[in-house]
């Protein structure tokens, strides 16, 4: 057992340089300030942040954790497998208007797929300032990807066969990128071997402390007496740290034994056999120490930050202006030694210096540093200068003339909510869900953008929203709590003495920092195991009340005053959005039917002949769409046809309508396919509707099994054989319907053996939005292939069963783009005594039956 704990502590060592690598070299490649790496968590459909470089990770905790679904840039190139590139804040705002909202600065950001298999393994994200020449000019697309190749499959020969060896469920880890130092710095390196505690220093290391060839032992220890005598115990603790995948945030700051300054830069480095070896840089400032010297001497205050927020200078001017002296702010991190110039708006200043290198300038409110200090405090303008490695910045005392009229000092997020784990970025976070609520329709997309928006937002773990009907709450969606939990409270009424409903009826938010606190207002209350904090929400939209939100969080926290107005405003936003979706579902309903009524209810079938038809209406707008099937008597055979009008909506089903009453008149006069195509071509064009249709229509001999085809812009047909195999039938086609009135539609003459199966079908089955449409229709032909064997095994009588099987994945996606009609036929070998023609309501006739209702009629 221990060997196997030793075993994933290397691995994880390993994975975390691996990630680091890959990122920095992202850096460079993209030209960026801030990069890092997305990987699968553990939980399904949820991408999490691993690494960070150049970013201070609390200032990009909002998007620790993406889910896949999200319209998001990092879950479309995760989604979709492919590269995406923002060159600037105006694309990211047309494409991904949350991201612009949250993130409002002039910067360019690139997203890379790293594969991994099926499915990629995370993606590699790259922010770097706006790019207003050609991206192809500015970005090497090729190396980024072929960084992320290179990571992928360096992460999958770790993973050894194991996924969940790269799954991250962890905070991300935070990585300095690598400093430029300047030419005249000192500089010598090593690496060393946590298994021997062997140290291998190069030639400038040992010139640089002074040692003669074989006067170097080689060990851990002998290196950090010769580097830093006196900090000895703080080098060998860092290389222990380095080794387990944690090296330090910035490098440490040492003494030689004269005094000399020195700092140490440690690293992940190479696996050179059973654990990864690390790798140190110890280089002495030099020069630098004389212009710390001269800062010194300003009048106003500076200091500098890393690019992970850590102060790396700081003067005494500087100090005395933020109340601290200089070894309290030294080696420490900016918000936490400077609480009141942390939280909104200053995390969103900071954010933006270091993303998009512009330099930021704002007032801040020092408060007063204790109540027995008089006053209220100072008011200090502050500039932020960004650099390549550090952030330069300054402090000037200001008059409170010269402050902004609305303190911000009262908005900052107080110290317990960021230490335990809950800030948040009330300024922006109602704006990021007000949008994504734009595009959510129904109340199961305004549920789902509720649980990908403010649960990570505020750290929550359980979500329950209920909408109210006829004086009762119903559940409208859950996740998070355990199975059959809230069954109990299904349909409860609005004289129930619960939290739930009494945040309705009193229209305000309730708010317990612990289970116990619940209980205790809500004697006998049920409670589950979790013994988190609870935050019950009123939704009510134009005075209406619509329903109530229960947000769950794990363990007992605060609600700060930022935090119970936010959410309470964006419950507010909720129940519109709810109450919008509730008219949409009726509406939608109606919609339906009308796009129902508007399809064929009987199918014409022939005795040789079996034929199934399928629609799965659009999920995304609930405008009818224009999609269309029919089968239709043509003299002694049948007509088949299957179309789709651009474009949904009233004129959209309308001009279906027509064209579908043309066809068939058309077909029932028996005319040849490129007749009735041309003539409904001119139909078309007369009506000038403004819109344009795609068609495919055929004639169909039951007796010799001869198709006779043309197609205007429609999708190719498909035909699987009796053998099996199955062929797209690449027929020749004229221009859509509506176009050209002198277009043309060449007739193709196809043979239908006895069982063999005919598909027509709209391209929304087959085209999906990033995938070619190529593509689609051959995961179609392949589908057909086994469908049709299944059918085969069961007796060759269940075309039905086919076309369920084909429409399986569209009838069971949540979000369907488009209208989706199939039309299947099938020509049977066994001959039927007296022929005729009958009809069914379900648009399947077999053979036998059409035999059987002929006979009754008789």
């Amino acid at each position: 057992m221990a060997g196997s704990g030793e075993q994933a502590v290397r691995t994880r060592a390993r994975l975390a340089a691996l990630l680091s690598d890959a990122s920095t070299a992202a850096l460079g490649a993209a030209g960026g300030r801030v990069a890092g790496v997305y990987l699968r968590s553990s939980t399904p459909r949820l991408l999490r942040l691993s690494v960070l470089v150049g970013l201070p990770g609390r200032l990009f905790r909002p998007w620790w954790r993406l889910h896949v679904d999200r319209p998001f840039p990092v879950a479309d190139a995760y989604r979709l497998g492919v590269q995406v590139v923002l060159p600037n804040a105006t694309e990211t705002m047309r494409r991904y208007p949350q991201l612009a909202a949250a993130l409002p600065f002039p910067f360019g950001s690139v997203y890379v797929p790293v594969p991994g298999g099926d499915e990629p393994l995370g993606v590699l994200t790259v922010l770097r300032p706006a790019m207003t020449e050609s991206v192809d000019e500015l970005l090497d697309r090729e190396l980024l990807g072929r960084l992320a190749e290179g990571l992928g499959a360096e992460l999958l020969g770790l993973a050894d066969g194991d996924p969940d060896a790269l799954l991250w469920d962890g905070e991300p880890l935070c990585v300095r990128p690598p400093v430029s130092p300047p030419a005249s710095v000192a500089v010598g390196r090593f690496d060393w071997d946590p298994a021997t505690s062997s140290v291998r220093a190069d030639d400038r290391l040992h010139t640089l402390l002074g040692l003669r060839p074989g006067e170097f032992e080689g060990t851990d220890s002998a290196l950090a007496d010769a580097v830093a005598p006196a900090d000895a115990h703080r080098i060998l603790a860092a290389l222990r740290e380095t080794a387990e995948g944690k090296p330090p945030c910035a490098p440490l700051s040492l003494r030689s034994p004269d005094g000399t300054p020195r700092l140490l830069d440690l690293c992940p480095a190479a696996d050179h056999g059973a654990a990864p070896t690390v790798g140190g840089v110890v280089f002495e400032p030099g020069p630098a120490a004389a212009a710390e010297g001269a800062a010194d001497l300003l009048p106003h205050g500076v200091l500098c930050l890393d690019r992970l927020g850590l102060i790396v200078y700081v003067n005494e001017a500087a100090a005395g202006l933020m109340g601290r002296s200089r070894d309290q702010l030294l080696g420490r991190e900016l918000w936490e030694v400077v609480p009141w110039l942390s939280g909104p708006p200053y995390d969103d200043h900071l954010r933006g210096v270091l993303v998009s290198a512009d330099p930021v300038h704002f007032h801040a409110h020092r408060p007063a540093a204790s109540p027995e200090e008089p006053g209220e405090g100072d008011w200090l303008a502050v500039s932020v200068h960004p650099g390549t490695d550090l952030l330069a910045c300054t402090l000037v005392p200001t008059s409170r003339m010269d402050a902004p009229a609305e303190p911000v000092a009262d908005v900052h997020v107080p110290e317990d909510t960021v230490a335990g784990g809950h800030s948040m970025e009330p300024l922006y976070r109602p704006i990021a869900l007000a949008i994504a609520l734009t595009d959510a329709v129904t109340a199961r997309q305004v549920s789902a953008v509720v649980m990908q928006e403010l649960l990570p937002a505020f750290g929550g773990r359980r979500l329950a929203i209920y909408l109210l009907q006829e004086r009762h709450l119903y559940l409208a969606w859950e996740t998070g709590f355990p199975q059959g939990f809230l069954a109990p409270f299904e349909g409860i009424g609005l004289d129930a003495h619960l939290p739930g409903v009494e945040t309705l009826t009193t229209g305000r938010p309730l708010f317990f920092e612990s289970m116990e606190l619940l209980a205790t207002a809500y004697p006998g209350i049920p409670l589950d195991a979790d013994e988190g904090a609870r935050a019950f929400l009123p939704l009510i939209a134009s005075g209406r009340p619509v329903g109530s939100c229960i947000l769950g969080f794990e363990g007992a926290r605060g609600f700060s005053t930022e935090e119970r107005t936010v959410l309470t405003a964006l419950a507010g936003l909720i129940a519109h959005a709810m109450e919008r979706a509730q008219r949409y579902d009726s509406e939608a309903a109606l919609a339906r039917g009308l796009q129902q009524a508007l399809l064929p209810r009987r199918l014409s079938t022939h005795p040789r002949v079996e034929t199934a038809g399928r629609y799965l209406p659009g999920t995304q707008g609930m405008d009818v769409g224009g999609d269309w099937y029919d089968v239709v008597e043509a003299g002694d055979g049948l007509a088949l046809v299957i179309g789709d009008v651009q474009g949904h909506g009233v004129q959209a089903a309308a001009t279906m309508g027509q064209l579908r009453s043309a066809v068939r008149a058309f077909a029932l006069g028996d005319r040849p396919p490129d007749e009735v195509l041309s003539g409904t071509n001119h139909l078309l064009i007369d009506l000038d509707p403004g819109q344009f249709a795609s068609c495919c229509y055929l004639r169909l001999d039951p007796v010799t099994g001869l198709a006779r085809m043309a197609r205007a812009g429609h999708p190719p047909p498909l035909l699987r054989s009796p053998d099996g195999r199955t062929r797209v039938l690449d027929i020749p086609g004229g221009v859509v319907l509506g176009v050209d009135p002198h277009a043309r539609y060449p007739v193709t003459e196809v043979p239908l053996e006895p069982d063999a199966i005919l598909a027509l079908y709209t391209d929304g089955l087959v085209e999906r939005p990033g995938t070619d449409i190529d593509d689609g229709i051959a995961a179609l032909r392949v589908r057909l292939a086994r469908a049709g064997a299944v059918a085969g095994r069961r007796g060759g009588r269940s075309l039905a069963g086919v076309a369920d099987r084909l429409t399986a994945n569209a009838r069971h996606a949540a979000d369907r783009p488009d209208d989706v009609a199939l039309l299947l036929a099938a020509r049977r070998a066994a001959p039927a005594q007296g022929g005729g023609r009958t009809s069914t309501r379900s648009g399947v006739v077999t053979p036998a039956e059409g035999l059987a209702r002929r006979h009754r009629a008789v």
